[in-house]
């Protein structure tokens, strides 16, 4: 009599730990997603109203059925769905949009110290009416950004790089210290030209 309590104590012991163990689980894997930037749907409902004919009834729920099907795989397995709201941009376009510190600066000993001669990084002699930024090494000389505001929204290049320019930090160039100082610091969403 008191093996079958304590078998029966144990089945009900395993089910609850794997129930543990799954919601343990589900847990890490919600926070790997969140982190990796891709939703979680975690409810997937949809209310719809009486049909009067049971042949379109039928058919539109085997496409609520392979979509809803379609929305756990696509979240177990990180795949887009065909059924996904998210815009999708042209592959052939190239440009991609990162969140930038973008910083005025000009050509003289304030902003570009002992490096205040007039040339940039990559050797181009700055002209008058010249617009380009300084960016950090990740982005090859001559990649185009459109940055708002700066340039009338037209592409510039990357011309110039800088010892503070790190990461997501794009330097603006102005001819005078007082437009860079108008300018100032900025976060904005800049395109990029993917080279």
């Amino acid at each position: 009599m008191k093996r079958g309590i304590v078998k029966g104590s144990n089945g009900f012991v395993n089910r609850i730990t794997v129930l543990f163990v799954a919601c343990v689980l589900s847990f890490i894997a919600g926070v790997a997603y969140t982190k990796a930037g891709r939703p979680m749907t975690l409810l997937n409902t949809s209310v719809t109203e009486p049909q009067t004919d049971t042949q379109s009834s039928s058919d539109e729920s085997e496409i609520k059925d392979s979509s809803m099907l379609d929305a756990r795989f696509s979240i177990l397995y990180g795949h887009k769905g065909l059924n996904d709201s998210e815009p999708k941009s042209k592959a052939s376009d190239g440009w991609r949009i990162v969140r930038m510190r973008v910083t005025g600066y000009c050509p003289c000993a304030k902003c570009c110290g002992k490096y205040a001669d007039g040339i940039t990084a990559n050797g181009h002699k700055i002209q008058p009416g010249d617009v380009f930024v300084a960016a950090d090494r990740r982005y090859s000389f001559d990649t185009e950004m459109v940055i708002e505001g700066y340039n009338n929204g037209k592409p510039v290049k990357v011309l110039d790089r800088g010892g503070a320019i790190k990461g997501n930090k794009l330097d603006a160039f102005f001819h005078t210290h007082k437009e860079a100082l108008e300018w100032g610091v900025k976060y904005l969403e800049v395109k990029i030209h993917r080279n």
